[in-house]
């Protein structure tokens, strides 16, 4: 039977428009900015959910989770979904769950792009670590996203689990713990309900996920502060204040997104809700509290009410564990902000702009990091390594933000994929006890990679599924750690609940296979080498020069400093502009002697180095122009000093 022309018309406007939502679907998003919410229209702004707490508090638990930070979140529902009795408890006098994210403001995800997979024309890349952080991801805008958009998510997965008791307002969390013969057991926890009475909850399990670990603290787990573990012990990252403006249209937003196409820095973009870059603009500002606040370029989050959050200004020498230094750096924020502001101004796209608000929470990068059963290091991530406990991926860059004025902080490895270990959210002293976030267990160099929010959600949902399978074998934490019969059931459960954990093998990076690659291993773990994105800075073959080494030697002499006692600055005064002169080994040698405390001379170091075992003969025959050393023979030599001195390198 033959259809009408009218009928053949509509069918084709319906096959179009297929064609076009088809097409759509997969080509309409940004590749330089790797985000799902470029190319779709703003929504409408959502109304904010009251959050409920629950009425009566049970005085046992299976699982109690603390902390509402997206972390304790993900923590909780895989609890509750894997049959367990669950209380998620606040314990920070929030009204909304989402912590950093809601509260703190910091509205652009992190994202662990996986950058080990082929990315197929027209299709969005992929990111790691799905499961529940997929769940709340579709949800939400995009990797930069409106904040109640945000915390509403949150709290309809949350409720949506009929297992999760949610308790917003205690006060005062302390662990309930039992001394054991080579351990500590956290039992449960003690807290202050909102009308002052005190409740005591037995747990079967306890996970902390508090951004600063406070309960493992209290219990008495181990950790080091901050850049401790590179023997800078006061030093930490800057901490940021988010602040909002008005007054940003579509016309404003329109010539940020034209100001980062134009620009001429490749750190620069922007998509639909998020723009970052003004890096060389934002280097003029002249911050009126000069010892304690700089501008960084601006990383830029759109919301769906006409405003914009702002995340630039660091914020340093705040201790995020006292209250009183995190109320000194919100008061300093309050007086630097308007400032900023007047500066922001004298753009076309910010000459209307006004402040509305400053986040209600500082963004505290750093504070304690866990010695768990085992620490995350940078060389895990510097060559990509599985794990065989694996629970979570990362490949976010190593980013270290600035730690005072004078630091430009430093992207010390760019990895494409590593795996996260069980054994990394378990004390080494604690049982009964989990810890997720950024207070894991990692060194202070590979935390700047693991601390990101999709990573801490993997580990929480992982936590959450840990509980249920110790509770079914009888087994602790610990000794679940060192069993990999239980820990294989625990990653095919967590593969069966979406998470996608499966084993890999690392593609070897070009520099791996260079002859001072040993050398760069160790100066890359002692903080004395980056890579950069894309590990691009990582020039074994550049010339060195004598500057170049006494500079490494003062970030080896912090963590090394009762092996490196030499003042040995001294080594190089006789050289005119010593940062301009070949480094030869005679000269390296010598200030390495004179570092080492060595009664050594220009013509005598090398030897003397060589007979008290701080020079080994492989890195003398590696060496190929004596008289113009590389970076990598630099690092080698280092690594050779500090191993005859210290020992080993990397434990």
């Amino acid at each position: 039977m033959k259809m009408s022309y009218k009928k053949w018309l509509i069918l084709g406007v319906v096959g179009a428009l297929i064609v076009v939502t088809v097409l759509l679907k997969y080509v309409s998003f940004d590749n330089n900015s790797e985000s799902k919410s470029s190319g779709e229209e703003l929504k409408q702004k959502q109304e904010l959910l009251a959050v409920h707490s629950v009425e009566q508090i049970q005085d046992q638990y299976d699982l109690v989770v603390i902390g509402t930070d997206p972390e304790g979140i993900t923590a909780a529902i895989s609890g509750a979904r894997n049959g367990l009795k669950t209380l998620l408890i606040e314990g920070r006098n929030r009204d909304i769950l989402g912590g950093l994210m809601t509260v703190g403001w910091l509205n652009s995800l992190d994202m662990n792009w996986d950058r080990s997979a082929s990315k197929q024309l027209g299709k969005p890349p992929e990111y790691l670590n799905k499961g529940i952080f997929s769940e709340w991801y579709q949800k939400i805008e995009g990797d930069s996203f409106d904040v109640t958009t945000a915390a509403n998510a949150f709290y309809e997965l949350v409720k949506s689990e009929n297992n999760i008791d949610l308790y917003m307002k205690a006060t005062a969390i302390e662990p309930l713990v039992k001394k054991e013969k080579d351990s500590t057991l956290v039992q449960g926890i003690s807290f202050k309900k909102s009308d002052g009475t005190v409740h005591n909850v037995l747990a079967k399990s306890v996970v902390d996920a508090t951004q600063d670990a406070d309960i493992a603290a209290a219990a008495g787990g181990s950790f080091t502060i901050g850049r401790e573990d590179l023997g800078d012990e006061k030093s930490r990252m800057a901490v940021t204040a988010v602040f909002r403006l008005k007054n940003i249209d579509d016309k404003a937003w329109n010539l940020i997104q034209k100001r980062m196409k134009d620009t001429k820095d490749t750190g620069s973009g922007s998509n639909k809700m998020s723009a970052w870059g003004y890096g060389k603009e934002m280097q003029d500002y002249v911050p009126v509290n000069k010892e304690r606040t700089k501008m960084r370029g601006l990383n830029i989050g759109r919301q769906m009410d006409g405003t914009i959050l702002i995340n630039a200004l660091q914020i340093f020498g705040v201790d995020g564990m006292n209250p009183k230094s995190v109320q000194e750096g919100m008061e300093i924020a309050k007086k630097e902000i308007p400032h900023v502001i007047e500066f922001l101004k004298k753009f076309e796209e910010f000459k209307r702009v006004e402040l509305t608000g400053i986040a209600p929470e500082l963004y505290v990068r750093e504070t304690r990091h866990m010695n768990g059963l085992y620490r995350l290091n940078v060389i895990d991530l510097l060559e990509n390594r599985d794990q065989w406990d694996r629970i979570a991926f990362g490949s976010y860059p190593a980013d270290i933000q600035r730690t005072s004025p004078t630091d430009n902080g430093a992207v010390v490895v760019h990895p494409s994929k590593y795996a996260v270990p069980f054994r990394s959210i378990v004390p080494n002293n604690l049982d009964g006890i989990l810890v997720v976030g950024r207070s894991a267990s990692y060194d202070t160099l590979a935390h700047g990679s693991a601390r990101v929010i999709p990573t801490g959600m993997a580990e929480g949902q992982a936590a959450g599924a840990a509980v249920k399978l110790s509770i079914e074998q009888g087994i602790s934490f610990r000794k679940m750690a060192d069993t990999k019969s239980v820990i294989t059931e625990l990653q095919n459960r967590l593969n069966e609940q979406g998470m996608e954990i499966n084993s890999y093998t690392p593609s070897p990076q070009s520099f791996m296979n260079h002859k001072a690659y040993e050398g760069l291993k160790a100066a890359v773990y002692m903080g004395i080498a980056v890579g950069s994105y894309n590990n691009e800075t990582f020039k074994l073959d550049k010339t060195s020069n004598p500057q170049r080494l006494v500079n490494a030697l003062y970030t080896i002499q912090k963590k090394y400093h009762t092996q490196f006692t030499g003042d040995f600055s001294t080594a190089v005064e006789n050289i005119s502009e010593p940062a301009k002169q070949p480094l030869t080994l005679k000269q390296a040698c010598y200030t390495i002697a004179v570092a080492a405390g060595l009664d050594s001379s220009l013509e005598t170091a090398q030897e003397d180095l060589f007979k008290k075992g701080l020079l080994t003969k492989s890195t003398q025959s590696i060496i190929a122009d004596p008289k113009a050393l590389t970076d990598g023979d630099m690092y080698l030599l280092l690594k050779d000093a500090v191993e005859g001195l210290a020992g080993t390198i990397m434990k």
